[in-house]
């Protein structure tokens, strides 16, 4: 089926206009010290206020606010200081991904060091599933276990919890999903999402909360010695901020308030790190395989985006396809020979999962290209057999944003007993696309679903084969009436347009001061228009490219991931609009400018030039007068100069060109200016003369047949040419 064109829409979050708008970041600016345009990016942000501004850009240990605040935290405390007191065996439940697994490593670690008799639990994603299940408690029970403490998860456990009272095991519930409206009837339920919760920040993850309840706990010992908050609070930033960051991001949680100073100390933290399995991760996650081996491997700076996908896909990997308490592991290995032991396994199954998402993914898309009915079906719903239900999600993700569709995977992994069935239950991850809220879809099906649950743009079910097709029919009925045909396009934000005269090194140098970037706090997306294309350069083995872009005699390089240069749209001597962002290139110890492309097209005003020469080549054609001025008219040296390119080009097999690639070739070429109008009448000239042959398959595109051997001929001879000089007044 024919896949929907997605048109590419460019909106701009602020535009200098003069208004009370530009005095506001005029006060910013001058009163931060920082530049007009950091200005503009810190008002789009909402820091519409020198003091907003200057509090966000101070990253202080005073944004943490006091945990207390959060309902329950007092009572959490309460029954973990009981149960240390009366030695009680402590179990720490953890969900399977970055999030729980920080969390799990955190508070382990903590309770370790107040010498609590603690022990974690982490489910198996293919047997056990998401959140508490009774057959885990019931191994817990047996080991003894009196108290367990969930971290990012339990916040929707409540027959579980009561279940694990009638076995006298008591709950602590520390969480970050959204609650339903009756709670879990734990003895502290600590989750800023909670209705009742007056904690000031709600976009902390498991591990913030986690985080939070380490620093409450720690208050409530440093009291009893007379040490203040504030010292307690250090020492938990100190001993854990950096697993709380890698869970933060990881998460993909905002970057603003709280997780702004979690992450950016966090990641000074992961930078000097003294644990020796989170090293170990870092190293062998730097590790290029395509690097000389004759050089020593470098490092690689600790970043978000370095945290995002580099250590986070190694981490979640072993809850994917093998056992998160792998990850967990290695964080708490101390170690160094046996930490490289066990990050290189982590990478292995990493490896391992990328094959295995990649081989999902081939074969959907193939099957999406063949059957999908793109025209009437907005949803996109699979199933298979065989594939692997910890990975379907990153592979729905992948058909989301290659597509611009939502996206239901469903596997049968596990659920079949040797043959199809139709009451089979399949396990299903969706991703959906702003406009269509899949949790809502998910509900108009819901007398079809097993189970499901999620957010707006990302959720689970699970469902019988029997139920498929209906589903899939459901669903697309859904979508059809709910999303609206534009919700499709592709969209991309900028926050202002900037000249390529303020592109600068000391510019891209402040940026920085905005880091750490992430949701909520994105890295900031610039617009500069009518830039030259002067040069296309492959990189990375013809899957990327590099550009070197050009206006008013100032020169930038910009490089495009994930677009080769054989199929770069765009041909040398276009002039376009560049969305990017401003990055600092490093090469050999050398710094250098460069631009990050989001997206590119033609710019306005050569658009409209294209358009006019177009009108104006045809107004001439059927006999319009003309300028001299316009340059219309070739001359020998013009007609000599297309001839011989193109005969050195069809010797060599070139025998295809569009206009616009001849065009930018010739004036590359040679020092004759020759513009569009002209060469379209050479073209006609050198047909009408029989020095070569013209075929036009297409608008603007032509296969010549070059007669090297054509005698000699005067292009006195062309009427064409005579013609033209008549119409030149």
């Amino acid at each position: 089926m024919k896949e929907i064109k997605r048109e590419h829409v460019w909106s701009v979050l602020y535009t200098p206009d003069g208004s009370e708008t530009d005095q506001k970041i005029a006060r910013i600016s001058e009163d931060t010290g920082v530049s007009t345009i950091t200005a503009r990016l810190l008002y789009n942000r909402g820091y519409d206020t020198p003091q907003k501004a200057r509090d966000f850009l101070s990253t202080d240990i005073a944004s943490l606010h006091d945990p207390y605040l959060m309902k329950d935290m007092d009572r959490a405390v309460a029954r973990i200081s009981q149960a240390l007191e009366n030695q009680e065996s402590i179990a720490i439940y953890g969900d399977y991904d970055v999030d729980g697994v920080t969390s799990v490593t955190s508070i382990y670690l903590y309770l370790q060091s107040k010498g609590a008799d603690v022990v974690y639990y982490i489910p198996s994603r293919d047997k056990e599933g998401y959140g508490l299940c009774e057959a885990a408690i019931d191994v817990l029970a047996d080991h003894g276990i009196s108290l367990i403490i969930t971290v990012d998860t339990g916040i929707t456990a409540d027959e579980e919890v009561r279940y694990a009272a009638t076995l006298g095991i008591d709950m602590v519930i520390t969480d970050h999903h959204e609650c339903r409206s009756e709670l879990p009837p734990a003895c502290a339920v600590v989750n800023p999402h909670r209705p009742d919760c007056p904690y000031p920040f709600k976009e902390l993850a498991g591990v913030g909360v986690v985080f939070k309840l380490i620093c409450a706990y720690e208050i409530s010992e440093c009291r009893k010695r007379g040490i203040g908050a504030s010292e307690a609070v250090a020492v938990v930033c100190r001993d854990y901020v950096d697993l709380t960051a890698i869970g933060t991001i990881a998460d993909v949680m905002p970057i603003i308030d709280e997780n702004r100073y979690i992450v950016a100390v966090g990641l000074e933290a992961v930078e000097n790190t003294q644990r020796c399995g989170l090293d170990a991760l870092i190293e062998a996650s730097s590790h290029n395989p395509n690097a000389r081996q004759d050089q020593p491997p470098k490092r690689k700076k600790i970043t978000s985006g370095f945290i995002g996908y580099g250590i986070a896909p190694r981490i979640n990997a072993a809850g994917r396809i093998s056992s998160a308490t792998k990850a967990v592991e290695l964080l708490l290995e101390q170690d160094p020979d046996m930490a490289r032991e066990r990050a290189a396994e982590l990478c292995k199954i990493n490896t391992q999962r990328q094959i295995e998402e990649n081989r999902i993914a081939e074969q959907a898309y193939k099957t999406i290209e063949q059957e999908h009915d793109f025209q009437n079906d907005r949803v996109i719903v699979l199933e298979d057999d065989a594939w692997q239900q910890g990975i379907i999600g990153i592979v729905s993700s992948r058909i989301t944003e290659k597509f611009g569709l939502p996206s239901v995977l469903i596997s049968f992994d596990g659920a079949t007993r040797g043959y199809a069935s139709l009451d089979d239950v399949g396990k299903g991850s969706g991703r959906s696309i702003k406009g269509m809220n899949l949790v809502d879809a998910l509900t108009h099906c819901s007398d079809l679903l097993t189970r499901y649950g999620g957010h707006e743009l990302a959720a689970g079910l699970s469902i019988a084969r029997c139920n498929i097709d209906e589903f899939r029919k459901r669903i697309n009925q859904y979508a059809r009436e709910n999303l609206d045909s534009d919700a499709l396009d592709i969209r991309y934000e900028a926050d202002c347009e900037v000249d390529i005269h303020s592109l600068s090194m000391p510019l891209a140098v402040e940026l920085t001061k905005l880091e750490p970037f992430g949701v909520a706090n994105p890295t900031p997306e610039l617009i500069t228009r009518n830039l030259t294309v002067n040069k296309v350069i492959p990189l990375g083995a013809g899957k990327h490219c590099k550009v070197i872009l050009a206006k008013d005699g100032l020169q930038m390089q910009a490089v495009w991931f994930g677009v080769p240069a054989s199929t770069f749209s765009f041909s040398v001597s276009d002039c376009v609009d560049v969305m990017f962002q401003l990055s600092i290139n490093e090469y050999q110890n050398v710094k250098s400018l460069q631009m990050i492309v989001k997206d590119m097209r033609i710019s306005d005003e050569y658009a409209e030039k294209c358009k006019w020469e177009k009108e104006r080549y045809q107004q001439i054609l059927e006999g319009a007068e003309f300028s001299c001025a316009e340059n219309v008219v070739p001359n020998r040296e013009d007609i000599a100069e297309v001839y011989k390119l193109l005969r050195r080009e069809c010797r060599i097999g070139h025998n295809t060109f569009s206009h616009k690639t001849l065009l930018s070739t010739l004036n590359l070429t040679s020092a004759l200016q020759i513009n569009y109008v002209k060469l379209k009448f050479i073209i006609m000239i050198l047909k009408e003369l029989s020095l070569c042959g013209v075929k036009e398959p297409g608008d603007n595109l032509y296969i010549f047949d070059v007669y090297c051997n054509a005698a000699k001929t005067n292009i006195e001879n062309s009427e064409i040419l005579k013609k033209l000089r008549t119409q030149c007044k």
